[in-house]
């Protein structure tokens, strides 16, 4: 248990994650020591917060911690965690301490398999307009506060509920939100019942006083909302469908008329039940940000904070890092990093851009993600590029998996290709593609990074090329 003046070590420091959880922790006073492979802007950012942070692993680096936490990707050889065994020092996982961070707050969680970070940051940043002073992790660092965390003096708790490895089953949540139920990390569930019957545990977690915001618009996420409202239990729904019939009546979040417009963001209608409340603006692209947007007024509504402060704080949240985040412009060419990397999100995520104005084409680089993840979910990736005019694919980013035989990143190319798509074409590693673009793309394009590995580093070398052809052209 988490007591006063502790030491907590944390294995796998360098992840969202778990810098996240060393912010908190750093925040409420406790010591608090790190380590990871590779240094990175999390590491650092710990640093800077108090931290101490070691890069690799060694047993001499847990010395006087009364508490060791490690990610999911840390296995039980780590030098570290057989050093704490030995000495009898308690290994934590994440979700094994996140419940006892929330302790004493109202937990507000929020679940699904796609928009997590997005919605949290954007749910955490209306409270801090609010100046409800929230504390909250995110799975990404907020483009508003500048980190993936922070501790407040307020009653909430806001914190992105992570499906892998079960994490999101440790957490306290009185506010519950889910927001779709897809089939997606098929290392940890291998089938799609295996997500669902995790997803219902976590709406189970929610007390019977506390409140469900569930989406109706995701047939799963339905049932489970209905199953609650059927034990009279409270629910709120939102979603672009009709609202739910049935008594005792259910708050239903909707948007109507909604439009892009020339900035980037989205337009829209407010609907509580039949009352249309307002319009509003999202600094943010794309039908899918206003579903994200609808979650969080349900649960400010319950809250008691005033429409016209969220429409503000909507107006000025500045979202994520690597959720459609400008990495800058050369040559004319937009280049956009996104962190879609399942075939839901890359759809979306291209239909977002394809509305904005001003566009000529649009290039898809995507690089997949794991090889599990590519071969179960091959045919629907196939589809998943038809409003790209092009589409690269990079070679496989492989994490917590060793290659062993099958379909390749060449391989789903073809399938694209065979599904319809016009210009579909394997790249190869991040350099080769960098060079692809700036020989092809043109002034009006939009590249769009399609990862959840290191495929920004695409973006930074292409525009970098681009550059150095614009000076050179100028000379």
């Amino acid at each position: 248990m988490l007591t006063p003046n502790q030491h907590i070590h944390i294995i796998g420091v360098g992840g969202f994650g778990m810098s996240a959880i060393a912010h908190v922790l750093l925040g409420r006073g406790y010591t608090v020591s790190g380590s990871d492979q590779r240094a990175n802007d999390l590491t650092r950012a710990v640093a800077a917060a108090g931290g101490q942070v070691f890069q690799g692993h060694a047993a001499d680096h847990i010395a006087g911690a009364d508490m060791v936490v490690r990610s999911s990707a840390v296995p039980l050889d780590n030098p570290e965690v057989v050093a704490a065994t030995m000495a009898n020092i308690p290994v934590l996982r994440r979700r094994e301490l996140l419940g006892q961070l929330m302790a004493g707050h109202i937990g507000i969680a929020v679940a699904g398999t796609h928009g997590k970070t997005t919605t949290t940051a954007l749910l955490a940043h209306v409270l801090i307009e609010a100046g409800l002073d929230p504390t909250y992790i995110i799975g990404g660092v907020s483009g508003n506060t500048g980190t993936n965390a922070g501790v407040g003096r307020g009653f909430y708790f806001v914190i992105e509920a992570d499906e892998y490895d079960h994490m999101f089953l440790g957490l306290r949540p009185q506010i519950g939100m889910i927001l779709n139920i897809e089939h997606d990390h098929t290392d940890c569930f291998p089938t799609p019942r295996d997500v669902i019957h995790a997803f219902t545990a976590f709406a189970e977690l929610v007390p019977d006083d506390g409140l469900l915001v569930a989406c109706v618009d995701d047939p799963v996420v339905m049932i489970l909302g209905e199953r609650r409202r059927a034990a009279g239990h409270p629910v709120a729904y939102y979603g672009f469908s009709a609202h739910p019939t049935g008594s005792p009546p259910v708050p239903t979040w909707t948007a109507v008329d909604t439009q892009p417009d020339e900035t980037g963001g989205m337009v829209f209608g407010v609907l509580r039940g039949a009352d249309l409340l307002g319009r509003v603006r999202l600094n943010q692209p794309g039908r899918h940000n206003v579903l994200n947007a609808l979650a969080v007024l349900a649960v400010t509504d319950h809250l008691g904070v005033p429409l016209d402060r969220v429409a503000a704080a909507f107006d000025t949240f500045q979202g994520t890092g690597r959720r459609s985040e400008l990495m800058g412009q050369a040559g004319g060419v937009t280049v956009i990093s996104d962190y879609a990397h399942h075939p839901t999100a890359i759809r979306v995520t291209l239909a977002a851009h394809r509305e904005r104005p001003g566009i000529r084409d649009v290039w898809a680089v995507w690089q997949p993600h794991t090889f599990t993840r590519l071969r179960a979910l091959a045919d629907d990736f196939a589809g998943a590029f038809a409003a790209a005019d092009h589409v690269l694919v990079t070679d496989v980013y492989s994490v917590r998996e060793d290659i062993t035989p099958g379909l390749n990143a060449m391989g789903i190319a073809q399938m694209i290709t065979d599904s319809g798509h016009p210009d579909a074409a394997h790249s190869g590693d991040l350099e080769r593609s960098a060079r692809v673009l700036e020989k092809r793309v043109q002034p009006g394009d939009l590249v769009l990074l399609l990862s959840a590995g290191d495929a920004p580093l695409i973006g930074t070398r292409v525009l970098e090329l681009l550059t150095a052809r614009e000076d050179s052209a100028g000379r």
